[in-house]
């Protein structure tokens, strides 16, 4: 009997440790991103406001930008709604998609069996599958000078992955796709940003 207790209060503990350890994970969030860019290089008062088309006026607009103003101060852009040089016009996409690594036979079965009149054979397949989620973000950074009302900067960022926390997948994908600012490279590349979970 001791010994029983002795050993389930181990296994607890074991438990309890794989849960911590899992909240202090990181994980490396890889990031196909392409720029485009005519400056030359930041200007003395790199200073912008959020801009908005009329389909972008509802709350979780507001949420976006509050996720995207961290990669903007990181760029050197500093947030004056007063004062603005630029504007900054941040979107985002998400769909679940299906898993890579997901069985072409999960969900499918052949059976036999017996029915009222005789045998049966039937082939057949359900929709829902035990597979994990599998996501696909999509972001985009428009700056425009205001003066001008010329785009100056525009990219794009997308990832596939089975994150599920967009509070924290969001604000690494718009650091990525502001990486290089004001003069990313050219073509396509992968930028890889850590992301603590």
């Amino acid at each position: 009997m001791k010994r029983s207790v002795l050993g389930l209060l181990a296994s607890g503990l074991a438990i309890v440790l794989l849960l911590l350890s899992g909240c202090a994970t990181s994980y490396l969030l890889d990031n196909s991103v392409q720029s485009f860019s005519s400056l030359p290089a930041l200007p003395s008062q790199p200073t912008y406001r959020f801009e908005r088309l009329p389909s972008q006026q509802a709350p979780a607009q507001v949420e976006l930008e509050a996720l995207a103003d961290a990669a903007l101060h990181k760029a050197g852009l500093q947030r004056d709604d007063a004062n603005p040089r630029y504007s900054v016009q941040v979107t985002a996409r998400l769909q679940p998609v299906l898993s890579p690594w997901a069985s072409p036979w999960d969900g499918f079965g052949v059976g036999l069996g017996m029915r009222r009149h005789g045998f049966g054979f039937g082939i057949g397949g359900r929709l829902s599958t035990m597979e994990s989620p599998w996501y696909h973000r999509e972001v985009g950074v428009i700056v425009r000078e205001l003066a001008s009302n010329k785009v100056v900067f525009e990219s794009q960022a997308a990832n596939d992955g089975p994150w599920s926390s967009s509070a924290q997948v969001f604000p690494a994908m718009f650091e990525a796709a502001l990486q290089g600012f004001p003069n990313p490279p050219a073509g396509p590349r992968t930028v890889n940003i850590q992301v603590s979970s």
